[in-house]
């Protein structure tokens, strides 16, 4: 209900006088309005356009700038950035730590993605690591770990979790895979399950041992994201999967069922759709794997679909109910 229809409902029962109404009316029509998700958003678009802008910058005038000056201009930038942002942190705290700044929390930003700039030029110019892909995608992941602990940054956070994974499948695969362009012969949902679950492990562990207990939120979500969609692939695979399509889709539906016990848990929406959109899947990749096997029944198949329309409909009318506290 908005605003308007709850006033108008308590005038009516008479639980509110009219002048407090009129009162309220005017509060909400002149009260300011808050941009604060507005501009978060654009200055994060503004520090990923401005690192993206540097690197083309770079690569456009290659010939008239020597190597090392190009390095010690990356150099500068990322200790300028991590410097400020040491100064003006706050404490270190397992718990929610109180916000150091806008500027801070920006520029820690801009200098884990400009240590992505320099690694990459590094590695592009002098083959520093050489063909151990896996070394260059850990040290990232291990540094942006440290960063976000020691910051209490969420974004961070994701873009160590993003590396953890980027290393663990190049780790996984094999190096000619990545210097032949060929993955015909490369199975990575099994590690990614892997490590969809441990991430999981990590978020509920944070929350079960109060130390940064709002990190859970992030393992969580990229956790079982990462999970879901590796034994979703699994599922639909029928020769390089490690898991079989059986086996694939009672591990979704395990997942899904504690998405939802989450969900209703913490009040997320988003969880609840999660667990819901992959439980979907599964129910009706059963189902239709079912009735071919057993010949098929296509008039209750064509009765499918708008059942399970109906049911959907019945999640968003409900969804309030649904996440009410047990």
């Amino acid at each position: 209900m908005s605003c308007e229809e709850i006033i108008a409902d308590l005038t009516a029962r008479e639980l509110l006088p009219p002048a407090q109404a009129a009162a309220i009316r005017d509060y909400e029509r002149t009260r300011p309005f808050s941009l604060h998700y507005e501009l978060r958003t654009l200055l994060y678009l503004g520090i990923v356009l401005l690192s993206g802008g540097l690197g083309v910058l770079l690569y456009q005038h290659l010939d008239e700038l020597s190597h090392g000056v190009i390095i010690a201009g990356l150099v500068t930038i990322l200790l300028a950035c991590f410097l400020y942002a040491f100064r003006h942190r706050a404490p270190f705290t397992w718990q929610l730590a109180p916000p150091a700044g806008v500027l801070p929390d920006y520029l820690l930003l801009l200098g884990c993605l400009t240590f992505l700039t320099l690694e990459g030029y590094v590695q592009a110019q002098y083959q520093v690591f050489g063909t151990r892909y896996g070394l260059a995608l850990m040290l990232p992941a291990v540094l942006f770990f440290a960063l976000a602990y020691l910051f209490d940054h969420r974004g961070v956070l994701s873009m160590a979790i993003t590396a953890l994974a980027a290393w663990v499948g190049v780790s996984i695969a094999p190096t000619s895979a990545f210097v032949r362009n060929d993955f015909s012969s490369v199975d990575l949902s099994g590690s990614a399950i892997l490590l969809g679950l441990l991430l999981l492990g990590a978020g509920l562990a944070s929350e079960r041992l109060n130390r940064k207990p709002h990190f859970a939120f992030t393992y969580i979500s990229l956790g079982s994201n990462l999970a879901l969609l590796a034994a979703t692939a699994a599922l639909f695979s029928y020769q390089r999967a490690v898991l079989p399509p059986f086996a694939a889709g009672i591990l979704i539906l395990a997942i899904s069922t504690f998405l939802v016990w989450y969900a209703r848990r913490t009040h997320s929406y988003l969880f609840l759709l999660m667990g819901v959109v992959y439980g979907y899947i599964v129910v009706t990749y059963g189902f239709f794997q079912l009735l071919d096997f057993s010949g098929g029944d296509w008039f209750l198949a064509s009765l499918y679909f708008p059942l399970s329309a109906a049911g959907v409909v019945f999640l968003f009318k409900n969804i309030h109910k649904i996440l009410r506290q047990p």
